[in-house]
């Protein structure tokens, strides 16, 4: 999957899922794209800048998730709001969470299976694993806003 920032002729700015870039191409060709906001067919890719993190925000040299930013405007009030409750509500979810790191497939497998007494967990997973722990049928979700392992904190 690709990620692109759309603008759409009216200036209104939003995030497209592809498969490919040729995806894009192919269902803009075809009309296919249109603004969420005003409903406008005339969608172009917007300015990215990637975020490119430092090696040790990223474990050492292993390659990170590709990221994108916005390079331009304000984000509106409203989804600031948002955003912090649903950061907020996310914290006091976690706060009866226990935090198994890259670990994470590992431990889940085992409450799944019950070889460990079920208990909220929260690490990291690949991509690979977690389409693996769906296959399998274990609930998985990831978090919505990001959060820093506990022994990487100030």
């Amino acid at each position: 999957m690709i990620v692109f920032d759309l603008s759409c002729s009216e200036g209104h700015r939003f995030e497209g899922w592809f498969g490919s870039s040729n995806d894009f191409a192919r269902q803009k060709e075809q009309g296919l794209l249109e603004c969420p906001t005003c409903g406008c067919d005339a969608i172009g890719k917007a300015p990215m800048a990637p975020a490119v993190p430092s090696k040790r925000e990223n474990g050492g040299g292993q390659t990170a998730a590709p990221t994108t930013q916005m390079t331009t405007g304000e984000m509106p009030k409203a989804v600031k709001q948002a955003l912090a409750t649903l950061a907020k509500a996310q914290a006091k979810a976690l706060e009866s969470s226990t935090w198994v790191g890259d670990k994470f497939a590992e431990k889940a497998r085992e409450m799944h299976y019950g070889e460990a007494d079920e208990t909220p967990i929260h690490g990291r997973a690949t991509r690979d694993e977690a389409e693996e722990m769906v296959a399998e049928g274990i609930a998985v979700a990831p978090l919505l806003v990001p959060v820093a392992p506990p022994d990487e904190l100030n």
